[in-house]
């Protein structure tokens, strides 16, 4: 099922659950779509194939484990997202650096107006 433009669906890779339930609690306010938080590589990848993802936030470093498989796949699809690391941007591969990394500890209101400028870029593409 497709969703509309008025719920553009995110996808939250984050294995902090606080974190996660603070960031997926803020996008469900300001209307965005949440499938299921993905605390690990194998539940991003699989939330990949079961939901229509139009944007993701997404953590590289999942209790130890590097997230580059689902960045991967994001950017396959043609899925924008955004990092955010507590490593900053060297602590990001280069060929990753290009796109949008955000600091922790962020502020969750700081991130909206990247979402929905990521989500502006792409919405022709992406949305119905």
């Amino acid at each position: 099922m497709k969703s509309s433009v008025m719920d553009p669906r995110v996808l939250i890779v984050e294995d902090e659950f606080l974190l996660a339930s603070m960031l997926e609690a803020h996008l469900l306010r300001l209307g965005y779509a949440v499938p299921p938080i993905a605390a690990t590589v194998d539940e991003a990848l699989h939330a990949l194939d079961q939901h229509e993802i139009h944007l993701a936030v997404i953590d590289i470093n999942l209790a130890g484990t590097a997230s580059f498989p689902v960045v991967d796949g994001l950017k396959a699809g043609g899925i924008p997202f955004l990092v955010p690391t507590g490593y900053g941007q060297s602590g990001v591969p280069e060929q990753y650096r290009g796109y949008p990394i955000e600091q922790k500890p962020y502020r969750i209101a700081k991130l909206e107006p990247i979402l929905r400028g990521l989500l502006t870029e792409t919405s022709t593409e992406r949305l119905p």
